[in-house]
């Protein structure tokens, strides 16, 4: 009699399917694992293209002296653009070089402005853009030319997506003034068809 008891029980713990768990799935309350939802975020955030090119103009270490002793810190200058008439800079303080980049590449993204491009590529007229001690000048260039520009001016105007023109510093060099004084002759910067709708008039007219 026991051995028939045995047999049944057996019989009916073959017939019970098993529970699938999936993959990423705690056991105990079937519910996605906390782990697993940070891989997704991270998995979604890599997948979004970025909207502007980034490139660093400067890195620079901040020197606090205090009672404890001195504190360092990194400062960083990154200008950003898409090369089809959009650019930005900005900076950015932390303890840390990539922290710091960060920032500025925050910055330098809500401070992006539209610039005027005559042909899709060179600018439209000449201009100096001038911040603190330093002076740039850019003349619109024949097609071919290239970016006639070095240091922080030629970063500023690659990425803005000009590709004939002729720069000079006509100032001090330092990086971060110069980089902010091209984007202010950008600024600067009006195609014939804005100017005529300023004055009210044609395109004819003021040619």
């Amino acid at each position: 009699m026991m051995e028939e008891k045995i047999e049944n029980v057996e019989a009916t713990n073959t017939s019970v399917e098993p529970v699938k768990i999936e993959e990423g799935q705690n056991k105990r309350n079937n519910r996605p694992n906390r782990r697993t939802k940070e891989k997704r975020q991270r998995q979604n955030r890599q997948r979004q293209p970025k909207l502007y090119e980034e490139e660093v103009i400067s890195i620079g270490r901040v020197t606090k002296v205090t009672k404890g002793g001195r504190h360092f810190r990194f400062s960083a200058v990154v200008v950003v653009g898409d090369r089809k008439g959009k650019v930005g800079l900005g900076t950015g303080k932390a303890n840390e070089v990539p922290d710091a980049i960060k920032k500025a590449v925050q910055a330098a993204t809500k401070n992006v402005i539209q610039v005027s491009i005559v042909e899709d590529r060179t600018i439209p007229h000449e201009a100096i853009g001038i911040q603190g001690a330093s002076k740039v000048m850019l003349k619109p260039a024949t097609k071919g030319t290239g970016v006639k520009a070095g240091g922080p001016v030629r970063s500023v105007l690659e990425l803005a997506g000009i590709k004939d023109i002729l720069s000079k510093s006509l100032g001090s060099n330092t990086k971060i003034n110069m980089a902010y004084a091209t984007l202010n002759a950008l600024k600067s910067q009006k195609t014939i068809e804005e100017v005529a709708r300023l004055r009210g008039k044609k395109v004819e007219e003021i040619r």
